[in-house]
């Protein structure tokens, strides 16, 4: 079961989900081209710690980064390194903090310079995917509702979802049930009740949806190389619906 968090829970994870996104804007604003993934990294871990919160990622099962920078066919958890962005490069941020013991987690992903119009289009899809996932984050539905909205979404974009990843709920932990996959059926799985609190995050691949461990030996990537694209959002759920905290 997903654990139901209390009125004065929910006004910390408000608050650490806000300082999150705006450490992010700052991220992705510094992340052009003749810029180190590394260096995003610092920056990052840097404004989490000034801000009064520990980044997460950070020894979290071994990963030895605060930020995920994950590069055109990797989907997630890209290991942050001496690569030099270049224009072109379609990048994935995924980055995490914990805020007076509670955890808040997103993604952002992103077009260093001009982008083409498959890159647009793979970005507009993921975006919409989780729109229509947001939308149906309210009391009385079901996970497998979100899940479905996900899958079709992207399908009808020609695009294809990541099954072996999902999204999930977060509180004291980075990562509470339920779990939320990006591929299901409407009306299954767990129903939604005011209190949880989740990450919706869809993953798209404009190729095949299996993955294979990077180079890295931490981030995960098409098998076909193809481009892939990554967002989340962290959701509260109360009894009119659902909000979106880290925004």
């Amino acid at each position: 079961m997903s654990l139901i968090k209390t009125d004065p829970e929910l006004q910390i994870m408000a608050e650490a989900a806000r300082i999150l996104a705006e450490i992010m804007k700052k991220v992705q604003k510094a992340a052009r081209s003749g810029v180190k993934t590394k260096d995003l990294d610092k920056l990052a871990e840097s404004l989490i710690l000034s801000s009064g919160a520990i980044p997460c990622f950070k020894g979290y099962e071994g990963f030895p980064n605060s930020l995920c920078a994950s590069l055109n066919s990797v989907v997630v958890h890209g290991l942050p390194s001496e690569r030099i962005l270049k224009a072109g490069d379609l990048l994935s941020l995924d980055l995490g903090l914990c805020y007076q013991g509670f955890h808040a987690d997103m993604a952002r992903s992103q077009v260093i310079g001009r982008s083409n119009k498959l890159q647009r289009r793979l970005i507009k899809a993921t975006k919409q995917a989780l729109e229509a996932a947001i939308k149906n984050a309210k009391p009385g539905n079901h996970i497998g509702d979100l899940e479905w909205s996900i899958q079709n979404r992207a399908e009808s974009f020609g695009f294809n979802v990541v099954r072996q990843l999902c999204g999930h709920g977060i509180g004291k932990k980075l990562h509470e049930q339920p779990q939320i996959l990006n591929f299901g059926k409407s009306g299954t799985g767990q129903e939604i009740k005011p209190g949880m609190v989740f990450c919706i995050e869809p993953m798209l691949t404009v190729g095949h949806w299996q993955l294979q461990l990077a180079k890295d030996g931490y981030g995960y990537q098409t098998q076909d190389d193809s481009l892939s694209c990554h967002f989340e959002d962290m959701v509260a759920i109360t009894k009119k619906g659902g909000i979106v905290l880290t925004r």
